[in-house]
């Protein structure tokens, strides 16, 4: 019998008030086929969101065939011959749905080099020269997380900085939001980069003042190194899968989307999600870039029974990040005159991809970050709408990040979503009024805004771009203040969410943004037992306490698939 089938036979026997309960062990995985025997967990403090994406309590919860057949006040009696266990009063919440991240790029710099720590450049090139000493069988030295910003010179690195720690090699490092890369001397090399190469539209190869490249490359000029290094093949994508997948389980998240797919994930996933076997709940963003996207379309919604993998989105650049300053903005930055970003998908083409989605009923996430991004993206909805349709489809902006004012009301006149990450603010604070001043401040990380005119605000991560910890993203949603509780009062605290606002924008809503809401993001009647166990109830603690929380045990379909070590 099948899971579904199962269920449906529980909820039949409940009806009839015969129900006859078999003990045996727990089903094993959301495929298992057994009878319809149900486990129930009590003695918790239970949280989730109903329906209606209002938040109720409870103690004890009764699961069946990977589902939730009940939650409520002390339902033990429903359930008199099942497996039976005790929450030891210990807080259960909804697993977490991460709205935005990216999988593989997660996956593969746990495997790869991390610079985030480093205080500078040249303590980075250090890094890197010490782990390709170790990792001689690597062609290739690759990582991510560097970060000038934070450095004290503010200044981008050069390949030179690199090339005295390793020549003979090539380098290439990812800035930590993926919106520019750091080559050395043999990468550019390799890429045919020379004093020569113009800069590729959308992109921009830094260059010192006697016109040579310094080894930066920012957006859409870094498709120059990357199209040179070889493309991973399968075993690659599934390693990174499982390193991503372990990782995110431990931290809560039970659910992910997947902010830019490629085919070979695409066909990964897929067939792990068939045969039972994907380690974590994926909703993939085809990306727009990749050669095969209309052959993707063309096949449909992609689901499996479990909902393990699930693709009915495409993800759109329209610009750059504001660290790197290639955020389109309407004006030019504040720290560096007479420039104003870079538009990494044309006008003509964004226009083809918002039809093309809209013909195979696809959703469409679109990357923006400046004011100018946000507003290229609703008039390229607006006009979709007018010509193609796809207002049901839920389309979203991911990140709206920095939005003029007057844009603001049109998502929610336009129905778009703004996907956000909280950490943003947190992390980008030091250097956004430097980047556009306080003026356009005033539309900036605007969740409180957005949430007061209706707009459902869904939230992830951005990693590896952030760390994945959705505890740091919703403590950053109710302080505005980073992980040291600074600055005092928060950062821009007018747009803060509340606790309630922030745990439905992880969960619920964020299953809503992807169609899932009918199946994810709460612990109701009919849906998916995903749920962790935490130390501490985060709707009763002080909200400086909240980045602390640890999770015990993380669920997926009724399976325990983490247990904190004790």
């Amino acid at each position: 019998m099948n899971p579904v089938k199962q269920y449906l036979s529980a909820l039949l026997l409940i009806a009839l008030a015969s129900l006859i309960i078999g003990c045996t062990e727990p089903a094993k995985s959301p495929d298992a086929s057994a009878t319809t025997e149900v486990t129930l967990i009590n003695n918790i403090q239970g949280y989730s969101f109903d329906n209606n994406r209002q938040l109720f309590k409870f103690d004890s919860m009764a699961i069946v065939a990977g589902k939730v057949l009940e939650t409520g006040t002390s339902i033990g009696a429903n359930y008199p011959e099942a497996n039976i266990i005790d929450g030891q009063g210990k807080t259960l919440i909804p697993g977490i749905i991460d709205a935005h991240g990216h999988v593989s790029s997660l996956g593969y710099t746990l495997q790869r080099i991390d610079v985030r720590q480093a205080d500078s450049a040249a303590e980075a090139a250090a890094a890197v020269g010490g782990y390709a000493a170790s990792n001689q069988y690597l062609n290739w030295i690759r990582g991510r997380g560097w970060n000038q910003v934070l450095w004290p010179d503010k200044q981008f690195p050069t390949a030179a900085q690199l090339d005295s720690e390793i020549s003979d090699r090539p380098v290439w490092l990812e800035r930590i939001d993926g919106h520019a890369g750091w080559g050395n001397s043999k990468a550019l090399e390799l890429a045919g980069i020379t004093r020569e190469t113009i800069s590729p539209a959308g992109g921009e190869i830094l260059k010192d003042a006697d016109g040579e490249p310094t080894g930066v490359l920012i957006d859409n000029a870094m498709n120059l190194v990357s199209t040179v290094i070889p493309a991973p093949d399968q075993s690659e994508i599934a390693a990174a899968l499982d390193a991503v997948s372990s990782h995110l389980l431990s931290l809560g998240i039970t659910s992910t989307h997947d902010a830019g797919t490629t085919a070979a994930e695409h066909q990964l996933y897929r067939q792990l999600a068939d045969s039972g076997e994907m380690p974590v709940r994926v909703y993939g963003m085809i990306s727009s870039t990749e050669p095969s996207l209309e052959q993707i379309l063309a096949a449909g919604h992609s689901e499996d029974e479990h909902q393990l993998y699930s693709a009915r989105s495409i993800k759109i650049y329209t610009d750059g990040a504001l660290g790197s300053r290639g955020a389109a903005m309407l004006e030019p930055y504040s720290d560096r005159p007479g420039h104003s970003g870079l538009l990494l998908t044309s006008a003509a083409q964004l226009r083809k991809l918002f039809k093309l989605a809209t013909e195979a009923d696809f959703q469409v996430a679109i990357h923006a970050i400046g004011d100018k991004g946000n507003r290229i993206a609703l008039d390229e909805i607006e006009h979709a709408y007018a010509t193609v349709g796809g207002r049901h489809l839920r389309h979203r902006i991911e990140h709206s990040q920095v939005v003029a004012i007057d844009d603001i009301p049109r998502f929610k006149s336009l129905d778009v979503i703004p996907s956000m990450q909280p950490t943003h603010a947190t992390s980008d604070m030091n250097m956004a009024e430097n980047r556009i001043g306080r003026e356009r401040l005033k539309g900036a990380y605007a969740w409180r805004t957005f949430l007061d005119q209706g707009s459902i605000v869904v939230s992830g991560s951005d990693y590896p771009v952030e760390l994945a910890n959705p505890f740091d993203g919703i403590h950053a949603a109710v302080t505005r203040q980073n992980k040291a509780n600074q600055p005092q009062g928060g950062w821009l605290p007018e747009e803060a969410m509340t606790i309630e606002e922030a745990m439905r924008s992880f969960s619920i809503d964020a299953a809503w943004g992807a169609h899932q809401e009918g199946s994810l993001g709460g612990l109701t009647q009919g849906k998916w037992a995903d749920f962790i166990i935490i130390d501490q109830d985060i709707y009763q603690i002080p909200a400086e306490d909240i980045w602390k929380t640890q999770v015990l045990e993380t669920w997926l379909a009724g399976e325990l698939v983490y247990a904190k070590d004790p």
